[in-house]
């Protein structure tokens, strides 16, 4: 690996907001993305003038197909006052957020400019589920891997296989990592899926009881979770709870150079570390069970900011697919390769475990709009080490927070580490 350079000049976080995630019909990129732009001012600790935003960067994946609405970022500029300024758009897949705040940090650490604001968005619930699931193909490789039948929810599948195979994991390990992370969105009142398993299967009761139907017996959340009625197969080992969901919402925050944190925020948050990597398609790749890019921009990220997995307090990590998570706190080197399954079971990766692990509730219960996701996890570590996350905040100190945000099956990932200094 090439050595990581440092940073010119240094980048401090000292606003961040997003819209609430869910399906909002009616609603368009450009309306989600102003209420996200709007609550990133209110965050912001000082009177500012937003005229002294200088360029927008913003991350999308496919507003094309999704919405019919190529040249996004102008529109977004105008929506927010920000015309006349520089507005790009940035597209990596599932990771075009995460990669729009790389490219912000490096305008601003460049001297470029001095105050940024990056954002993304994804309005994907316009279309039917079939489209959507052809969209969101178009983030595969479409010459050899779509043609053969591959989706996303089966790309993932055989890494779950895979890595169940070498490392004795169980598809009962999937579903306790979907559990915890809809304990974590149940505390988060932007989550799509705000609620525990355990409220989702009282609520299929009730319905059933309403509707003069048996009332199944579950006895708990396994066993709702065991069902093929309630939780079907989409592409085995991976089940309806171990997929994240088709999702509308926006994310934005603000940057500037750390000279001038202090005049916008009193509690700024500074970039410690980033790093991006990039990768063939999965058909390609030796092994299913880890992704190199992701392995390579983390490792990236802990050289620039001079610290190792274990300096790291929490992270929000791309859990499109449950197995994904698994996969990202061992290509992060937070636990050794074959047993993240054995941590996450033991609640190492609870909000009170050693290495608390998408306190958001992560992409499968706060929801993934696919070009908002990577800012999204950018606000949580905002409010984390700000000590504003509410009832799921974190009740020790905290120091260093860490994002993991991925592109397709892992042709991109992108890494960013923030800190929070005395």
């Amino acid at each position: 690996m090439a050595e990581q350079h440092k940073l010119a000049r240094g980048v401090a976080l000292v606003g961040a907001g997003m819209s609430k995630f869910g399906a909002f019909k009616g609603k368009s990129s450009r309306d989600l993305f102003v209420e996200a732009f709007n609550e990133m001012l209110a965050s912001v600790d000082q009177p500012f003038d937003p005229n002294q935003i200088e360029a927008l960067f913003v991350g999308n994946y496919s507003s094309d197909l999704f919405e019919g609405q190529g040249h996004l970022a102008p529109i977004l500029a105008s929506w927010t006052g920000l015309n006349p300024l520089p507005a790009v758009r940035v597209e990596d897949a599932c990771a075009s957020a995460g990669a729009a705040v790389y490219q912000g940090i490096l305008a601003v650490a460049s001297g470029m400019y001095d105050v940024v604001v990056v954002g993304g968005v994804e309005k994907m619930t316009d279309l039917p589920t079939e489209k959507v699931t052809d969209t969101l193909a178009t983030a595969a490789d479409t010459q050899f891997e779509i043609p053969a039948g591959f989706t996303f929810p089966g790309f993932y599948a055989a890494m779950a296989t895979s890595y169940m195979h070498a490392y004795g994991a169980t598809p009962e390990t999937l579903m306790k990592v979907g559990i915890k992370n809809h304990n974590n969105g149940s505390l988060n009142e932007k989550a799509q899926f705000g609620a525990k398993i355990s409220t989702l299967m009282e609520a299929r009761k009730a319905s059933a009881a309403k509707k003069g139907l048996p009332i199944p017996d579950w006895k708990d959340e396994l066993e709702f979770l065991h069902d093929d009625k309630a939780n079907p197969v989409i592409a085995w080992p991976l089940r309806l709870y171990d997929c994240s969901p088709v999702s509308d919402g926006a994310a934005v925050v603000l940057l500037v150079s750390e000279d001038l944190a202090k005049k916008f925020s009193d509690c700024p948050i500074y970039i410690a570390g980033m790093g991006q990597a990039s990768d063939g398609a999965l058909h390609d790749r030796k092994e299913l069970n880890s992704i190199p890019s992701a392995r390579l921009a983390g490792q990236k990220a802990y050289q620039m900011a001079g610290v190792g997995p274990e300096d790291i307090d929490f992270a929000e990590v791309h859990d499109c697919f449950t197995i994904a998570e698994l996969l990202a706190t061992e290509d992060l080197g937070f636990f050794e390769r074959g047993t993240a399954w054995k941590a996450a079971e033991n609640g190492e990766t609870s909000r009170d475990g050693s290495k608390p692990i998408n306190l958001s509730g992560g992409l499968k219960s706060k929801g993934h709009p696919v070009g908002a996701s990577g800012v999204g996890q950018v606000v949580e570590v905002w409010k984390q080490l700000r000590g504003q996350a509410g009832e799921r905040q974190i009740k020790r100190p905290l120091k260093y927070g860490l994002t993991h945000n991925v592109g397709g099956t892992g042709q991109t990932c992108v890494v960013h580490i923030f800190e929070k200094r005395d």
